[in-house]
């Protein structure tokens, strides 16, 4: 089975569950390469504010579950700008439906694909790069056209900025119309978003957008806890293998926090930490495994929230694998 075939299996299941909303986050992640190829291509990193030899990820996250729906590591320069229309492709195929929004930054694509993506009929929001010009036309909005909107950082927190509306066209939109919003505040550069969606009042455009910020906090937290940025090969094929792999453990730890009440926004590593971080002693019977898992605090919920059932298994020599608390911690 390759890699896009397991990513459209699982991608099926997930929706199946309906743990895949209308929205999907995407981005760029640098992998760096540490080798003595000369093949690879320079890319942007953002973890470390330079260009790196490396490997270019493309990733792509539901932002209501926190599921990471697609990952592809054989990204190249000449076919960065094309990435999108493939993950649209490679969603279809798995979910059996349309994404109807996505959401990127302004080096994600052109704007001859978000042509393409509106006459798809798929609602957009991304960034209108920086210029001289977009600048005086910030400058120029008047103190009584902002208004005010709280979004969610990525330690959720939450932070105020001012907005205001407008709207524009472009040739190689198509010369249809695109929505402007002008966002500015404390600690921010002034940013203008882009979007094909009329119809959402701008505060809860700015906030879909805003969500985009999480899809760079679970990559920051792959590189931490999953080691993505240690890839174990000079090979793109298994680099990409690897990272699949990588977004599955990612998207198991998802489904445990969800069963977790109180837990649902944990991260990978606390997870962990609370929960899988244990230590015990194993009973080997004639007929039966016994696992006692030491005594810990977080014990008693995860026993209560996920059920540990005693089954026998064939791997395991047709023994019954039993789960205990043990007598000390």
């Amino acid at each position: 089975m390759r890699v896009n075939e397991i990513g459209e299996y699982i991608n099926r299941i997930f929706a199946d569950h309906g743990l895949l909303s209308d929205t999907v986050n995407l981005d760029f992640t640098a992998i760096p390469y540490w080798g003595d190829e000369d093949s690879f291509e320079n890319n942007w990193s953002g973890k470390r504010s330079k260009a790196l030899i490396s490997i270019q990820a493309a990733l792509a996250q539901d932002p209501d579950s926190g599921i990471l729906c697609y990952g592809d590591a054989t990204v190249k320069h000449d076919n960065q700008n094309d990435v999108v229309l493939e993950f649209m492709d490679f969603y279809y195929e798995g979910t059996g439906r349309k994404a109807s929004y996505l959401v990127f930054d302004s080096k994600f694509t052109t704007l001859g694909n978000l042509g393409r993506i509106n006459g798809q009929g798929i609602k957009f929001i991304t960034v209108q790069r920086r210029s001289k010009q977009l600048n005086e036309k910030i400058e120029q909005i008047q103190d009584s056209q902002w208004g005010t909107v709280k979004i969610e950082k990525a330690n959720h927190k939450f932070r105020t900025v001012v907005f205001s509306e407008s709207q524009t066209t472009n040739k190689l939109y198509g010369d249809q119309a695109l929505r402007q919003i002008f966002i500015k505040g404390k600690s921010i550069k002034p940013a203008t978003i882009l979007t094909n969606d009329f119809k959402l009042k701008g505060e809860e455009v700015i906030r879909r957008y805003s969500r985009r910020w999480l899809l760079e906090k679970d990559i920051s937290e792959h590189i931490h806890f999953f080691h993505l940025n240690r890839n174990s090969s000079g090979i793109v094929v298994k680099v990409d293998f690897d990272l699949t792999m990588t977004i599955l453990a990612h998207n198991l730890y998802r489904l445990l926090a969800f069963k977790l009440p109180g837990y649902s926004h944990n991260t990978a590593i606390s997870l962990y930490d609370k929960f899988i971080d244990n230590y015990g002693d194993v009973e080997v019977g004639s007929d039966f495994i016994n696992v006692k898992m030491n005594r810990k605090r977080s014990l008693p919920l995860l026993r209560e929230s996920i059920p540990l059932l005693d089954d026998t298994y064939s791997w395991l020599g047709d023994k019954k694998l039993i789960f205990t608390a043990n007598t000390h911690s």
